[in-house]
């Protein structure tokens, strides 16, 4: 399962690459200034896996996935917060980072993967906090809990774990570092 989340990652980062450096207008496909190719979108963001699976609707799929970062918190902000609280009964307040509902789906609206230069590449390792991510990361886990876990991550424990703790192939000592295929 993580294995297949890190290709799809892997190839959406590509693509969202390549769209990042086209023009886009907001209101239709992106295109290559260049070449006035237009880019198809071709599934999910994935800065953040598993994010766009849980929050956006089925309806606004497509245009989240052309929607260019700089504009996706003002865009679905709102969605998110209400399916975070939906989610939670109504009940959510802070989570372990110590972020209301509020900042946290600003945070997860705009899908997209922070990379650090100066810190240790983690989606979260406890002090280091979307730095990166690393290919063993349980990236899913994570999510969970700041979704569900509460302000100390432990609290509705049956929701804050996929139960799938490493991968089912060692990954590589050397580049490219991902497992051998089955």
């Amino acid at each position: 399962m993580k294995k297949c989340l890190y290709i799809i990652g892997f190839c959406t980062l590509t693509f969202t690459l390549a769209a990042c450096s086209s023009s886009y207008d907001g209101n239709t496909n992106p295109s290559d200034p260049n070449t006035g190719a237009v880019f198809s979108v071709a599934g999910d963001q994935v800065g953040r896996p598993g994010i766009a699976t849980v929050f956006v609707s089925t309806a606004d799929k497509d245009n989240f996935n052309v929607t260019i970062p700089s504009v996706m918190a003002a865009a679905y902000q709102a969605k998110f917060e209400t399916k975070l609280q939906a989610y939670n009964g109504g009940a959510f307040t802070t989570n372990l980072l110590g972020l209301n509902a509020a900042a946290f789906t600003g945070v997860l609206a705009t899908d997209v993967l922070d990379v650090s230069t100066t810190k240790k590449t983690t989606y979260y390792d406890g002090t280091n906090v979307l730095t990166g991510r690393a290919l063993a990361d349980d990236v899913i886990d994570v999510s969970l809990i700041l979704i569900f876990g509460g302000p100390t991550g432990t609290s509705n424990p049956a929701l804050t774990s996929d139960h799938v703790d490493s991968n089912d192939k060692a990954f590589l000592a050397s580049f490219p570092y991902e497992a051998a295929p089955w």
